[in-house]
């Protein structure tokens, strides 16, 4: 029996409730998520160790997802209550022969009884005292915390959201492992022009896109930035199955070519590609033998991946429809067709095969054919098995990415702004600014002796730019920039030697 199964089967009502105001108490935001800063707030009142509250929180985060519901909330009190009399707490505890009709919710020093001074104080978001970077219980809750006290503000200074990228909420740390499948539309018309997530669900079901994008659960907020014409375009489906509890599938529009990329797009395309890019810890490139030609617009998308490289693997699929002589051929002639457009020296791994539920097609690939094919799929299977283990190395090395794009940003932002007259002419020295601002980008480098492969797109940036007054910008704050330095060279190295990767065990 799986332990949190039995742990509120055998949950008395009375303790039930008890363990329900708790909960209401320690639920600093309410969400219905005990976050690890919380937990350290309300597992202290127990007078147990840190060890053991470590222990404690490391068994009863199931899913290891960096907080707890009400379910794991539970297990976690019954783990107190038990190691309160003396038990050694260990991941067997719970379904070991413990009587938990009899188990008693645990001693607190502030019972269930609280008083309101006493919880409003204690559990109050208002609060403005930092909880320090010791007492969080993940990997996860540690990047929230880092990016909440140290990057956020640098990107509100500097409007870094306005120009790269959205603020992060809860939701982007606490999100599923996504791959995105990228290809080019070879469907029959009409064909449906759709973004379509497919998550983890109690049932299966389909959410519009303007629903998606402002649940607070979903990290998809970033994307109301697109417009309603694209969110008509987005759906959320939802269905119960294994591999969404540990992956979520991106499933995007095949790209169109010739003049239909032109017509037919209501929002941009390349830019909502972009945007999934980075959430995502993989992206599949799906090619057709029949179809190897690379559109205008696949190159713009292929283009807008760069800077995720690392993330890209490519499918060559239906490969049992062509015999292998001309197999050959098509894969030289994919390989060539790519390195025109990624230009990386690294060459991509390319899964050859016909990933599908329908057997080998023997008689054109022969049993050498149905081997190779057998032999990559098991590869593909492995490397999609491998995404949430490799999640949270993604997780740290995306924060660590963003960390310096903010602190670019800001130097790009603080030269403009000095480069602004006191007085006279500040209309003229803007425009011009805008028209050299390449020029501007090298002088930043120069300065701060940044690479230049870590600036943003110029002609982006001179766009966003256009709409804002220069002269309103903030000024280089050394403290902030500092305060950024410190959290790459100490805080996060900190955190990885505190905590291992959850998949790690």
């Amino acid at each position: 029996m799986e332990i949190d199964s039995m742990s509120l089967s055998s949950v008395p009502k009375e303790h039930e409730k008890i363990y329900q105001e708790w909960f209401s108490y320690a639920d600093s935001d309410s969400d219905g998520r005990l976050t690890g800063t919380d937990a350290i707030k309300f597992f202290g009142l127990s007078g147990l160790s840190r060890q053991d509250l470590k222990q404690v929180w490391a068994i009863a985060d199931l899913k290891r997802q960096g907080y707890l519901g009400f379910t794991e909330f539970i297990i976690a009190m019954q783990l107190v209550s038990l190691a309160q009399s003396g038990q050694a707490i260990t991941r067997d505890l719970l379904s070991s022969d413990v009587d938990l009709e009899n188990l008693k919710p645990p001693n607190m020093e502030v019972s269930s009884q609280l008083q309101p001074s006493i919880s409003a104080n204690w559990f109050s978001t208002k609060s403005t005292k930092k909880v320090p970077l010791s007492s969080v219980t993940s990997i996860t809750d540690g990047l929230k915390r880092l990016y909440i006290e140290k990057l956020k503000p640098l990107e509100v200074t500097y409007r870094f959201n306005d120009f790269v990228s959205p603020a992060l909420g809860n939701s982007d740390f606490d999100a599923k492992p996504m791959v995105m499948l990228l290809g080019a539309h070879i469907g029959p018309e009409p064909t449906t022009d759709r973004f379509v997530v497919v998550m983890s669900g109690p049932d299966e079901r389909s959410i519009p896109g303007n629903t998606v994008a402002v649940q607070a659960d979903m990290p998809f907020s970033g994307l109301t930035s697109f417009g309603t014409s694209f969110l008509s375009k987005f759906e959320c489906s939802q269905m119960p199955h294994p591999l969404l509890e540990h992956i979520t599938f991106v499933d995007t529009p095949g790209v169109l070519s010739g003049e239909k990329q032109r017509t037919q797009r209501q929002y941009d395309f390349t830019g909502v590609t972009s945007w999934f890019a980075a959430k995502c810890d993989l992206i599949l490139l799906l090619f057709d033998p029949h179809k190897l030609d690379v559109s205008d617009e696949f190159k713009r998308v292929i283009s807008s991946l760069r800077g995720h490289d690392d993330k890209i693997r490519v499918v060559l699929n239906k490969s049992d429809q062509i015999d292998t002589q001309q197999l050959m051929r098509v894969y030289g002639a994919l390989m060539w067709s790519l390195g025109k457009v990624l230009n990386t020296p690294e060459v991509m791994r390319v899964y050859i095969g016909s990933f599908n539920d329908k057997p080998v097609n023997e008689a054109v690939g022969g049993p050498l054919g149905k081997e190779l094919f057998e032999k990559e799929q098991d590869d593909l299977l492995s490397d999609l098995k491998d995404i949430p283990k490799k999640a949270c190395d993604r997780r740290i090395n995306e924060f660590v990415k963003r960390a310096r794009a903010v602190k670019i940003h800001a130097y790009i932002i603080s030269h403009l702004k000095k480069e602004m007259p006191s007085m006279i002419g500040k209309a003229k020295t803007q425009q011009r600014l805008i028209n050299n601002l390449e020029a501007e980008f090298g002088k930043v480098q120069k300065e701060f002796h940044l690479p230049p492969g870590d600036f943003p797109n110029v002609e982006h940036f001179r766009e966003v730019l256009g709409g804002y007054n220069i002269d309103k910008f903030e000024r280089l704050k050394p403290k902030m920039i500092q305060a950024v330095d410190d959290m790459l060279a100490y805080d996060i190295p900190n955190l990885l030697k505190n905590f291992k990767n959850p998949y790690d065990c």
